[in-house]
């Protein structure tokens, strides 16, 4: 299957991918869930991580190396 043109297809539940954060404060009237669907999103090659991905992945090697008990 091909996504339609100008249409978008992104998961949620991968944090290192921040599409959480394309996000807005419009949500839906009777479940209060964000309107993904009405989200305006520019696309763009990446040739790196962002800054806030480095830093993100940082973070879960540093967490990693704690005991369990302190997680």
């Amino acid at each position: 299957d091909r996504m339609q043109p100008s249409v978008v297809y992104t998961t949620f539940h991968m944090p290192e991918t921040g599409a959480n954060v394309i996000t807005t404060e419009f949500a839906d009237w009777a479940t209060d869930c964000p309107e993904y669907k009405v989200t305006a999103v520019q696309v763009s090659h990446a040739t790196e991580l962002s800054p806030w991905q480095k830093q993100y992945l940082q973070y879960n090697e540093e967490r990693r190396k704690l005991p369990d008990a302190v997680q």
